[in-house]
């Protein structure tokens, strides 16, 4: 009988776990399109997503942080929010949760919590929104699509306006093109809506016009005849390296910044959460944000450098195969890489080693590196062979880094994983250019040599961390709570 009463009770409460958690996707929508205020979990995206997957980032959140992190807890927190007057923000639930049942809390009322936590918002000074142009449409161009449209809200932060392609433009062609945004072999169908406007060749994406606009040149556009003005432009062609050719972008009329998805020439490399913040975006006009290997590994080697010290290391990337490589065996002007894509491991280089220097110049000349691409279409791994300054352990390490991924600058860039069954194709998705495999670290028994694995999705956790830039450079980034 007592088996009976406890299944019944098991019952009972995944009934009222699922009605709470019913409640918590309700809340974060009337917030999002009401007040343009977005809510995450220890930085997991919840809108859009099921019940399930609400019950699922709960339970990781809380084995993450060794509290309770429940989600009838998260709603009660998630009502205060909503009742306050707040600007348009982006919220951690998991951090309030986590904070709320920490030793130090001396508040028994939520909504005093919640008031206390938030009130540096009242300083807050809001934000003008700005007008975005994607000067390409390729597999990073249509990811940011993506991202954009549907983060838009209510439009007080960033606006994709237009994208700028080259070749012919008929019906037929932008048919395509927004099969290609709709549907993805990767990343899976858009959640979304997206049709045509042959007539005035332009995207209706959820609802919102975005023009298609034909040019050859990037000077030759006038984004002005479409509306749009002080726009920054994404530049994600890969035609244009340097400071030179990334210039021609701001003759357009209507331009004000360029961002270049690639690493670049004589222009500042980003990596969003390291160096940003060491130009300013009034006085600085074209930024690169570096490449999707070293917005993976620099995160992790700031963390390294600033607790441990770096004496010297190796990167080697093991990076899904990309379309600068044959399908089948051809002609190729890199040595190895003419030789098809998905049936071999292919030796190559990569100058993400390098590249960390122009984020951390502590590291100039002490990391080298290179790269196998491998046939799987997206989902990167870098490993780190570090010679360390100062000893650590298993533990050492993985404490240091857990701390980063829970409070601190870094913690958009670093997810750090619990799972001993870690793979390539569970972190596609993931928006933390950075995710740390806790379980396959490596220490030496003197505590001077780590390895460390570092799994990153290279389209979509790279199309996060250009967003991010995106949003400094155009001084758009909203009241935040992390």
């Amino acid at each position: 009988m007592s088996r009976k009463i406890s299944y019944e009770k098991e019952l009972a409460f995944q009934a009222d776990r699922r009605k709470a958690t019913t409640e918590f996707i309700k809340i974060i929508s009337d917030l999002w399109y009401d007040k343009s205020i977005e809510i995450v979990l220890f930085k997991n995206q919840v809108i859009d997503r099921n019940v399930s997957d609400i019950i699922h980032l709960h339970e990781y959140a809380g084995e993450f942080v060794q509290k309770p992190i429940s989600i009838f807890d998260s709603v009660e927190l998630l009502r205060a929010i909503n009742d306050l007057k707040l600007p348009p923000s982006k919220l951690d639930i998991g951090k309030l949760t986590y904070e709320y049942h920490s030793d130090d809390n001396n508040f028994n009322n939520v909504k005093a919590f919640v008031v206390e936590k938030l009130r540096s918002a009242a300083d807050y000074d809001g934000i003008k929104p700005k007008d975005v142009v994607l000067y390409g449409f390729g597999r990073i161009g249509r990811l940011l699509a993506r991202e954009l449209m549907s983060k838009t809200g209510k439009g007080n932060q960033m606006r994709l306006r237009a994208i700028v392609v080259r070749g012919t433009m008929d019906e037929a062609v932008l048919e395509k093109r927004a099969s290609l945004l709709r549907t993805d072999s990767v990343h899976g169908n858009f959640m979304g809506t997206v049709s045509i406007d042959g007539k005035n060749n332009a995207l209706i994406i959820n609802g919102t016009t975005v023009h298609i606009i034909n040019a050859n040149q990037p000077e030759d556009v006038d984004y002005t005849q479409y509306g749009i003005s002080d726009a920054l432009i994404i530049d994600n062609t890969g035609a244009f390296r340097d400071k030179k050719a990334l210039s021609r972008h701001l003759k357009a009329k209507g331009a004000s910044k360029v961002l270049l998805t690639a690493p670049g020439k004589e222009i500042p490399n980003i990596v969003h959460g390291v160096n940003h913040l060491e130009h300013d975006p009034d006085t600085t006009q074209i930024y690169s944000a570096a490449s999707c290997t070293t917005n993976a590994i620099t995160p992790i080697l700031k963390v390294v450098e600033d607790s441990l010290g770096i004496r010297k290391g190796h990167l080697e990337t093991i990076h899904a195969y990309t379309n600068d490589q044959n399908l089948v065996d051809n002609m190729h002007g890199k040595y190895r890489r003419g030789r098809a894509a998905g049936l071999n491991m292919v030796i190559t280089e990569t100058g993400a080693g390098q590249a960390v220097a122009k984020a951390l110049p502590a590291l100039k000349g002490k990391l080298s590196s290179n790269a196998i691409r491998v046939p799987v279409p997206n989902g990167s791994l870098a490993i780190l062979n570090l010679d360390l300054k100062n000893k650590t352990s298993l533990s050492g390490i993985n404490t240091i880094l857990k701390k980063y991924a829970l409070e601190g600058d870094l913690v958009e860039q670093i997810k750090y994983s619990l799972s001993k069954e870690l793979v390539s194709s569970d972190i596609v998705g993931t928006s933390a250019p950075s995710i740390y495999d806790s379980k396959a670290t490596l220490v030496s028994d003197n505590g001077k040599n780590l390895i460390l694995y570092i799994w990153y999705d290279n389209e979509y956790g790279y199309s996060h961390q250009v967003i991010r830039l995106a949003k400094y450079i155009s001084k758009v980034r909203r009241y935040t709570y992390y």
